[in-house]
């Protein structure tokens, strides 16, 4: 909005409260004034002096701007919204009247912009900042400069060319998920604009092209809006961010591709990481905050030797870069959470600084907790995270001493697709790489687990990221009897009838094949010398019991019932755990069933399950819900109840043989 350099000359020393700046316009709408004097060759026009112009302390005073508000009201609907007399050489002046609105579009422009600064400071920093009054009068200054080109600072309502550019953040233009076939014909126009404004911003091998995930959709969300991404100009006027902050993160956005971003970057380092940390931990709002993340995240994303920029700074400042962000991880927008949580992964994997323990275990714990957390809607950014984190062998052992395999596979068991599904098992693989970490997977059922999925999925990416699990457990296992418990925990499993189905389609991945020709003959050999023991110990270590031949076998029993105490009475405390633990109907029948075979034939077999405390893990089971398995406990109980086998069976005989006799 610009203004010819007409002033009101016969306004009197009143009237120039702000160095003539605003002269050439009438707030007080009911106002006239003769200006006729003013302008030679022109015919005296007549106004009303009965009132005079009032100061414009509405600008500055903000009680009186209130105390007015409620006049501007009240006013005449029938006033000029703005007073210009118009000076013709050739003609004389002829008065112009401008036609009357309900309210003043003017006069509101001019009292929302007096709040200008008090708004900026709230939606940067939620009121961290107070300015106090001297400090208010220098930013109104700064806002309104003397020019009688552009009196007021509306960037919208500005002629200027450059003002009217859409406001894109300097993204690919390719990350733009916009739905074309609902948009009108200035739209697509002004979108075409933009995408040739960012079209030469290339971001290689970014995953967030191919979005899939919650939080990689709401990124390109946000690079998109142009409504989030800030005002740096604004925040630097109203004193919210550094001289220094400004500079870099101008200059960052402004570079249009790779090679000029990595100038900014090299320019000065430490003052790039200086402002990035300041901006994500001064900063409040959460949409701006936003914004600094994506922008930080694609940072890293896009040359992953930048992170050494930021670890660099961090030495300097005798501090780790991650104890900045600590408490960015307990926002409560989630999206802010999460982005600083990949973040978190990129600093502690793409460059040679590790994260240190008490740090690693923090985050570790963070991710554990999001990945229990029900109905989490960024847990494939949670299972992204751990992908990451678990391909450096140093972060495996720190993970492994919590219950982390534990975590991954309540996961698994949990609803989840099969996406998920890879990113979860993707995690044991890359953990299965330590010998000493895949002799502990056994233990913990994860080969039964995984098991379970090979014979449901029908995905080709989830059965090879299994297949290649179990090969590694095989391979890396150094004890070979722990070697041979994994491949009969493999073979209970059914794994050896799902290679055989998979044998026979002949995959195009010659690393699919390998592994199924590796896995097929480990588990063969496995099985040619497997005894009825070995079988039952693997069923039992599963802890998935059934009904097999085995368990109703008395020759089974009176040859292999005291083995039961081999290696501590390892087999004897799993059936007991069971019977603690199990929900399942059918273990719980059959573990209450070994129990009572155990005792029949091993004639220390009481005192030995009464000191483990099985006797009452039997006797909790006479109140199940589940007749079955009531019926299977009674005759355990029954069973630890008799103390000599041989004299009941006797007097069983003699009984049957006395009813037989018949009566004279």
């Amino acid at each position: 909005m610009t203004t010819k350099d007409y002033s009101l000359s016969s306004f009197n020393d009143k009237d120039y409260a702000l160095n003539r700046r605003y002269s050439n316009l009438n707030l007080n709408q009911n106002n006239e004034r003769t200006f006729a004097n003013n302008f030679p060759n022109s015919k005296h026009v007549k106004f009303d002096k009965t009132k005079e112009v009032q100061d414009y302390d509405i600008i500055i005073d903000k009680s009186k701007a209130r105390k007015n508000s409620i006049l501007w009201n009240k006013s005449n609907k029938s006033f000029d919204t703005l007073n210009i007399i118009h000076y013709d050489s050739d003609k004389e002046f002829k008065e112009k009247n401008v036609k009357s609105t309900s309210n003043s579009t003017l006069s509101f422009h001019i009292s929302a912009y007096e709040t200008l600064i008090k708004a900026s400071a709230s939606d940067l920093f939620d009121g961290k900042e107070n300015l106090t009054k001297s400090k208010k009068k220098g930013l109104i200054k700064s806002i309104f400069p003397d020019s009688t080109e552009n009196l007021f600072e509306f960037p919208r309502q500005q002629g200027n060319d450059k003002n009217r550019e859409p406001e894109v953040a300097q993204f690919k233009a390719s990350q733009k998920f916009v739905n074309h076939s609902g948009l009108n014909a200035a739209r697509r126009k002004c979108q075409t604009m933009a995408a040739q404004d960012v079209s030469a911003h290339q971001l290689a091998s970014v995953d967030m092209i191919n979005a899939t995930s919650k939080l990689q959709l709401e990124a390109a969300d946000v690079r998109n809006n142009t409504a989030t991404k800030p005002n740096w100009t604004s925040y630097l006027r109203s004193q919210l961010i550094p001289q220094e902050e400004y500079n870099f993160i101008s200059a960052y956005e402004a570079a249009k591709n790779k090679q000029e971003r990595d100038e900014v970057l090299n320019r000065d380092p430490n003052a790039a990481a200086r402002a990035m940390i300041s901006l994500v931990t001064d900063v409040a709002k959460d949409q701006i905050i936003r914004y600094i993340l994506t922008l930080f995240d694609d940072m890293l994303q896009e040359d992953k030797s930048r992170v050494d920029i930021f670890h660099s700074y961090a030495r300097k400042q005798k501090r780790t870069i991650w104890s900045w962000f600590q408490g960015t991880l307990a926002r409560q927008d989630a999206f802010i959470v999460n982005q600083m949580s990949s973040i978190f992964a990129k600093l502690a994997c793409f460059g040679t600084t590790l994260m240190e323990e008490k740090e690693l275990s923090h985050y570790f714990g963070f991710l554990l907790d999001q990945l229990k957390a029900p109905n989490n809607e960024y847990i494939n950014t949670t299972a992204r995270c751990l992908q990451m984190m678990l391909r450096v062998d140093e972060y495996r052992v720190q993970f492994c001493k919590g219950d982390g395999i534990t975590s991954l596979l309540s996961a698994l068991n949990g609803k989840a697709n099969f996406q998920l599904q890879y990113q979860l098992i993707f995690c044991l693989w890359s953990l299965s790489f330590n010998p000493e970490i895949a002799s502990k997977i056994q233990q913990t059922g994860a080969i039964q687990v995984l098991g379970d999925i090979l014979s449901e999925c029908s995905k080709e990416k989830v059965i090879r990221i299994i297949f290649a699990t179990f090969r590694n457990i095989l391979e890396k296992i150094d004890d070979r009897d722990i070697q041979r418990l994994s491949a009969l925990q493999m073979v209970q499993c059914k794994t050896t009838k799902t290679l055989e189905l998979m044998d026979a389609k002949k995959f195009d991945d010659t690393d699919l094949q390998e592994d199924i020709e590796f896995l097929s003959e480990k588990l063969h050999a496995s099985v040619q010398d497997l005894s009825s023991f070995d079988e039952y110990c693997t069923e039992v270590r599963s802890g998935r019991l059934q009904w097999s031949p085995v368990h109703k076998s008395d020759k089974f029993w009176r040859e292999n019932a005291q083995r039961l105490n081999e290696k501590n009475f390892e087999l004897l405390k799993i059936l007991i755990k069971l019977l603690e633990t199990s929900q399942d109907i059918l273990v719980l029948c059959v573990a209450a069933h070994d129990i009572g075979e155990y005792v029949r034939h091993y004639p220390r077999g009481k005192n030995i399950i009464e000191q483990f405390q099985g006797k009452q893990a039997v006797m909790r089971l006479l109140s199940a819900e589940d007749p079955n398995v009531r019926y299977h406990a009674l005759l355990a109980v029954q069973k630890l109840m008799v103390h000599n086998w041989e004299y009941l069976g006797k007097q069983l005989e003699s009984e049957k043989a006395g009813d037989a006799v018949p009566a004279n």
